[in-house]
């Protein structure tokens, strides 16, 4: 360890003495301070604290307090652009450290880092939103930020800015950068939400469990997480280095762009070696193939693109992931000791509100999520799909009935959990997850099928609106009815998203493979 600072020293004082005379005073005397540092550290004069301990002493003494630090610091490494000069991923895996002491608790940690991410990540996106590409451009003269690189960099948003959102998440610089670059960029939300929901996920709950598994051995640990990281971003540039390469062999107006700025460029240290090496690269890259038939084609490159993955299919997964997590989340929280807080909350809201001519409307209306009248809605929705050869969405839908019955019914019974006492309708079975929630979110898998028969977008908002809004009311109902407590509703909700996404992807899927099968 000392000996890499004392390296790093020679390094940075070597750099010093070649780019001196570019040098202000207070950046040169900055360097000569951060040489002669480095140089005690390395020379074993200055010790450095024991970062295991530091962290162990620091989870000790935060305990719950964690979870306020740690979310924090998810959200302002790109809703403040500290991920610049600070790893973010350091702090998710503290947090995972202290949930390995035992001080709290790893899903409630991942949800508060997934949840702080993704807000900082909307506020960067509302920032590059706000202050557009005209702030860009006059303030990153120093980044070499000109209008041409802007429309460049827009564009490949515009194509594959998903992915780039998706992976970037484990690369730090891209990270910090790319939710503010999405917004000048004109990305639409809506497009860069569901990538940004599962990338942020992901990385939460990979640093948050590598911090819990490994906790006794944190300064190793940190060193793994270091160089997986560097050898994924390796990975991920070879990656986009292959498919330039395809690019290159596919468009020969690239080709010469490309061979038109290395002609450019010809004269400076850094680009003449890879000038000189360019030439049998043009002529590997415009040599037909054997027989007349492109490389890329035959060995299947040309689907090689990394926008490939749709907007339907993501924001499936997303709603599948978070949908699934909270899932979880509720039950281990209802297995816990003692009525949760949220529970009682809300039981004193809605006795403060029940009164006579409500609660006998209530009554009526919070049988739209009973299965009943779901398994009626549903199987209407089906044969009117089938009459217009939908054969897979009406699949769909009886597969995602079928599946939210049998599932509601197994957790119930897993969970077994007590009904509310005192309540104004009649009840069967265990109270989580709520079955009229879980199986109301049906209506918003019916009212999709409905709207993409190509209606217009204010019906289409409509349809959509109204399914959500029933799901919503079937929700509190169960509550102020006294039929299940709150976290019984917020399962069941969660339990159909997660159920009705997964069909959705199979559906996609099979849409996929169907229509491939019939093209020639």
């Amino acid at each position: 360890m000392k000996w890499s600072w004392l390296l790093g020293a020679v390094a940075l004082a070597a750099f010093l003495l070649v780019r001196r005379r570019k040098l202000g005073r207070i950046e040169l005397g900055l360097g000569v301070l951060v040489t002669a540092g480095a140089v005690l550290v390395g020379t074993g004069v200055i010790d450095l604290p024991n970062i295991e301990k530091l962290i162990e002493d620091v989870g000790t003494q935060l305990g719950k307090w964690t979870y306020l630090l740690v979310g924090v610091l998810a959200f302002l490494e790109t809703g403040a652009f500290i991920g610049l000069v600070a790893p973010g991923e350091t702090a998710v895996l503290v947090g995972g450290l202290v949930a390995g002491q035992g001080k709290i608790d790893l899903l409630v940690l991942i949800a508060i880092v997934w949840s702080c991410a993704v807000l900082g990540d909307v506020t960067s996106y509302t920032l590059g939103r706000r202050l557009g590409r005209s702030w860009l451009l006059l303030h990153g003269e120093r980044l070499k930020i000109t209008e041409d690189r802007l429309d460049q960099v827009e564009g490949f948003f515009e194509k594959r800015g998903g992915l780039t959102i998706l992976i970037g998440r484990f690369i730090g610089l891209v990270r910090a950068l790319a939710p503010f670059i999405a917004g000048t960029s004109k990305m639409p939300l809506r497009q860069f939400l569901p990538y940004d929901i599962i990338g942020a996920g992901a990385w939460a709950a990979t640093f948050s469990v590598l911090g819990y598994v490994f906790w006794r051995s944190f300064d190793r640990l940190t060193q793994y997480v270091s160089r997986g990281l560097f050898a994924f971003a390796t990975v991920v540039a070879f990656g986009l280095a292959l498919y330039f390469l395809v690019r290159l062999r596919r468009d020969a107006e690239l080709r010469a762009r490309v061979r038109g700025w290395l002609d450019e460029r010809r004269d400076k240290p850094l680009v003449r070696p890879l000038a000189k090496l360019a030439g049998p690269t043009w002529r590997w890259l415009g040599r037909p193939a054997a027989g007349g038939v492109d490389a890329t084609a035959r060995f299947g490159l040309h689907r090689l693109t990394p926008g490939h993955l749709g907007l339907e299919l993501t924001t499936l997964i997303a709603l599948a992931a978070v949908g699934a997590f909270n899932f979880v989340l509720l039950g281990r929280v209802i297995g816990e000791s003692g009525e949760p807080r949220i529970d009682r909350m809300a039981a004193d809201v809605a006795d403060q509100a029940r009164f006579e001519p409500l609660t006998t409307i209530v009554q009526l209306l919070t049988d739209i999520g009973s299965s009943p009248v779901v398994g009626a809605t549903v199987l209407v929705v089906v044969v009117w799909a089938l009459r217009r050869g939908r054969v897979i969405d009406a699949a769909a839908l009886v597969a995602g009935a079928l599946a939210s019955y049998a599932g509601v019914h197994i957790l119930k019974a897993a969970y077994d959990r007590p009904r509310p006492a005192g309540p104004l309708v009649d009840t069967m079975l265990a109270a989580y997850p709520s079955g009229h929630a879980a199986y109301s979110v049906a209506l918003i898998a019916c009212a999709t099928v409905l709207v993409r028969a190509g209606v217009g977008w204010a019906a289409r908002s409509a349809v959509l609106t109204v399914a959500v809004g029933a799901v919503v009311f079937v929700a509190l109902s169960r509550v102020y009815l006294r039929a299940h407590f709150l976290t019984d509703v917020l399962g069941g909700v969660a339990l159909g998203l997660a159920i009705w996404s997964l069909v959705g992807i199979a559906a996609l899927f099979a849409g996929a493979v169907r229509h491939n099968g019939a093209s020639p």
